[in-house]
């Protein structure tokens, strides 16, 4: 019966850094979540620069989905979440490697 809670336990541990590491809560990311759902590029693109200069940094779009932030490359993707029934656009910009 042990063994039941161990696993039980490890699954939970599992699921909850599998999220985590799906929404970007990672060293150097960066993560945008937004009132308004973008489905245009160039405005979400828009929005991305607004947020982050807002936020202090220096930003510029290169294209093909790269931005070039304080200097650093940075890659972005969204991920759709539901919260509450009602799906969340969440912008994770990841450090090119």
């Amino acid at each position: 019966m042990l063994w039941v809670y161990i696993f039980i336990g490890a699954a939970g541990i599992g699921l909850f850094v599998l999220f985590n590491w799906l929404m970007g809560y990672r060293k150097g990311h960066i993560q945008i979540d937004f009132d308004e759902r973008y489905i245009d590029h160039q405005e979400y693109v828009q929005a991305i620069e607004k947020e982050l200069s807002e936020r202090g940094h220096t930003v510029r779009y290169e294209g093909n989905h790269t931005f070039i932030v304080d200097e650093k490359p940075y890659v972005f993707f969204e991920r759709n979440v539901p919260i509450g029934g009602v799906p969340l656009q969440r912008t994770i910009l990841k450090p090119e490697k």
